[in-house]
């Protein structure tokens, strides 16, 4: 058994990894005039391609549908996004880059993917692959022992 300062010392270290990590995309997304949910927001609708909805970005992202319906409102306003009935489902809307949100978006995400790239870079792969594989690790177990679901 793990010593229980040892354990939350780590913890705690942990926890207050996970929250700058938050702030630093936070602080970028500002940079940007952005908050982090129009970052998360406008970065699912890159990813997404003609197959996001905005159930599917508050799952993504664990973003509150009203969140997420205020940041597509403003994204809308600006004319960057149009929201286009489903065929299959009328109540949900599918979101689409108008040709100003995606030249937004590709300004935007490109600069975001150009630093993270660099961080990887830096960090090397070996340890990016040993960050992601713990992290999911770390996960996993949480959601056995912890009786919540992973998925």
């Amino acid at each position: 058994m793990i010593n229980n300062t040892v354990f939350m010392e780590q913890l705690d270290k942990y926890y207050t990894v996970w929250q700058e990590c938050n702030y630093v995309y936070g602080e970028w997304a500002k940079m940007h005039d952005l908050s982090i949910n129009s970052l998360l927001v406008l970065s699912a609708i890159y990813e997404g391609k003609r197959d996001c909805t905005q159930k599917k970005i508050s799952q993504r992202w664990m973003i509150p549908k009203q969140t997420t319906n205020m940041v597509l409102k403003d994204f809308e306003k600006k004319g960057f996004v149009e929201l286009l009935p489903l065929q299959e489902d009328k109540r949900n809307k599918r979101i689409c880059f108008t040709a100003a949100g995606k030249e937004y978006a590709d300004a935007i995400i490109s600069q975001l993917r150009k630093v993270e790239l660099s961080v990887v870079e830096e960090m090397g792969m070996e340890r990016m692959k040993q960050m992601n594989d713990a992290l999911a690790l770390f996960t996993e177990l949480f959601a056995k022992i912890g009786g919540t679901s992973n998925g």
